[in-house]
This record gives C-alpha cells, structure tokens and sequence, in this order.
C-alpha cells in the first residue's frame, strides 16, 4: 500500500492568475522492521487542474453535445480528471507528469511540488440555484496493470472581473533578466500579479462616493438614505444611514436585505421569461417610529461569490429595502418640563400601514484569497491510500 498526500501551499482559495502550488508526497507507511514489509512501485503519476460545470435541468437548456470523447476514455489506463463526475469539464490545463517508475522502500517517503497557473479565461467557484462551477486538482496514480486511481483536492477559484487597472510602475519590465534564476523571476513575477491584483480591489473598494436618496411612497416622503459607496470587497461592512427627520409621512419600521440575482442568459433559459433567482445573505431589521435619524451594517459574508458573468449565467447584487409606513399622522409621546415622575408611552393597538419595497444594485468584488481561506469549506488538502 501507497498513502498519497497532496496539500496546497498557499490554501485552499487563489485568484485566477494566481499560480497553485502543491507538496504530493508518496509514502510507504510499512515499518523496514515488520517481517511483512516489501517495497512498492508506481508505474507514474500526473496532477492537473479542472473545472467542473453541473446546471440543472429544470432552469438551464443546455445544447445537445456529441460524443467528443476519445474512444480510449473507456478505458482505465487512460487519465480523465473528471471521470465519475457530473455534469461537465469546462476547462482543464495540460497535465504533468510527476515521476515514472517510484520504488519506495518501506518506511520511506517522496515530496513532489506541482505548480500551474489558475486560468484567467475561466468562471469563479460558484454554487447556485440553476448553475453550479467547481474547481479541483486531480492527482493521476497507478500501478503497473492495474486502473488509475484518482486523488482530488476541491479548490476555490475568485475572478476579478470588469475592472479598470491603476497605473503602476513599469520598473520590472525593462529589467535585464538572468537566465539563472528563472524560477526566482517566476515567482516574482507571480507575486507582482497578486500584488497588481489586490491593489486594484483597493483603489475600487476604498473611495468613498456618498450616494443620496429620497425615500418615497405614493402619500409623501419617508426619509433621506445616504449610502456612502456602491462597491464591497467580500468580508467588509456595508453601513447606510436614515434621516427620517426629513419625511413627511411616520416609518413604523424599515428592513435592509443583502441579495444575489442569478440570471441564466436568454438563450439558455429553459423557459421564456424565466424568473431570477434571488437568494439572500443577512438581512437587519430596525423599528424606527419617533426616530430622526437610524444606520444599518450588513457584512459581505467571505464566503459568497462576487459578482461575474459567463456565456450561461449573470450573477448580481443588490440591497433590497423594505419600508412599513403608516397611513395616518402619528403624534410623538409628549413630556413636560420639570417632571419628576417616568412617563410610560404605549403604542396603538392597531394602525393601518402600507409597505413597499425598493432595490439599490451594489458591486461585491473577491478579497486577499489569504483571507477568504480563514471562511473556506475546502482544507487545501486530501489523502488516498494505494
């Protein structure tokens, strides 16, 4: 037997761009002592990444495919990432070949690194209601005559999408480079990309823009919200505040809601008109009758995919607020000078109210993958015995 153990060096979340590494480590695990022990060989083993792509067919019409597949995928010699899977593999790099031919004598163990680009051109990890993306790292084993046994590590993959980049010094560019450290200059360079990357989430998310609003129904006005910008990183607050002081008509009490809209693309529709998908991610409710002024701070969960758009689907976000007004004048509690005694108010029983609701589109954008790796349900590593 062969214990296979694959763990991802810099965690389990990487932004597309980001180059994945990977320590595989090829272990006998029988003691040089037991009378029993002999050693064990593996003819090969590859690693590659794939992303998986499963919609489900009460939302999505997805078009007839053919057979593409080799007339060698039958067969259990033959390395398919995605083999036993649903749905479909979207995209996959070119695989690797780690060693051919590894003897390990008992007690003894090898660490292999695998290193490879995560896809700029691909979806992010996303789990929807109709259309879910998952990204995996493969690890091909087998011995001789024997099937090829898979080993797969779940990974999530955050895109940056739509984003105009700042300028930044062109220092690197001109810089002779030294054919003896071109591993050092990749990794270099793989930094920069992190680093150019995360500094363009900064100068998007960090400038504040307060936005007014007038709050409004068909008797009058409710209140002034000031929001003071539209666009989040995950992991960050969103606070808005109210004047209500400024409204003509009482706010018995207002409810903020974080929201995504997963739209699948018109000609995937599985039936004309179909309705979005909207599923909510924390939601804060505040009475505010008497007051003059109230805020709200939702936080973006870390866990929760940023807005992006693919050829199937479009996913959005929104804040949607709703808003219980009453229809008749409410007068405040009244309290007179040098009084000594504590006055208690006690609301009405019944009062005839009317609701509605309103949505403010927002952007949420990924974060520093280090931390969204702190919320991830994946550990960036897995085992297999052989």
């Amino acid at each position: 037997m062969i214990e296979v153990v694959a763990s991802m060096a810099r965690g389990p979340v990487l932004l597309a761009g980001e180059v994945m590494e990977c320590l595989i480590t090829f272990t006998n695990p029988m003691s040089h002592l037991s009378t029993s022990a002999t050693s064990e060989m593996l003819a090969w083993a590859s690693a590659q990444i794939h992303c998986q792509f499963h919609a489900s067919e009460n939302r999505v019409a997805l078009p007839v495919q053919g057979n593409k597949q080799d007339v060698q995928a039958g067969s259990d010699t033959v390395l398919i990432p995605s083999r036993g899977e649903r749905g479909q593999c979207m995209l996959d790099t070119p695989p690797k070949i780690l060693f051919c031919d590894l003897r390990l004598d008992p007690g003894e163990s090898k660490t292999y690194a695998y290193s490879e680009m995560v896809p700029v051109d691909g979806p992010p990890s996303f789990r929807g209601q109709a259309v879910k993306y998952v990204y995996k790292l493969t690890i091909g084993c087998q011995r001789v005559n024997s099937p090829i046994k898979l080993l797969r590590v779940p990974f999530r993959v955050l895109v940056l999408q739509g984003l105009p980049e700042p300028p930044f010094p062109q220092d690197e560019e001109v810089s002779p480079s030294n054919p003896f450290l071109e591993e050092e200059e990749a990794s270099r360079r793989d930094v920069r990309h992190l680093e150019r990357a995360l500094d363009t989430l900064m100068v998007n998310t960090s400038r504040r823009c307060p936005s007014m609003f007038n709050i409004t129904n068909m008797r009058g006005k409710v209140a002034k919200f000031c929001i003071f910008k539209i666009a989040y990183r995950l992991g960050e607050e969103i606070i808005g505040t109210f004047n209500f002081s400024e409204g003509d008509i009482p706010c018995l009490q207002y409810s903020v809601s974080l929201q995504s809209e997963e739209e699948i693309q018109q000609p995937y529709q599985r039936r004309p008109g179909q309705a979005v998908s909207v599923t909510g991610h924390g939601r804060h409710v505040e009475p505010c009758l008497h007051t003059a002024s109230s805020h709200f701070s939702l936080p973006v969960p870390l866990n929760i995919t940023p807005g992006f758009s693919t050829d199937i689907v479009t996913l959005r976000w929104r804040l949607h607020f709703e808003f219980v007004t009453a229809r008749e004048p409410m007068e405040p509690p009244t309290i007179t000078q040098n009084q000594s005694e504590v006055t208690v108010w006690t609301g009405a029983e019944n009062v005839d109210v009317d609701t509605f609701s309103w949505d403010l589109p927002i952007k949420v954008l990924p974060t520093n993958p280090a931390l969204a790796s702190y919320m991830s349900q994946f550990t960036g590593t897995n085992c297999i015995n052989i």
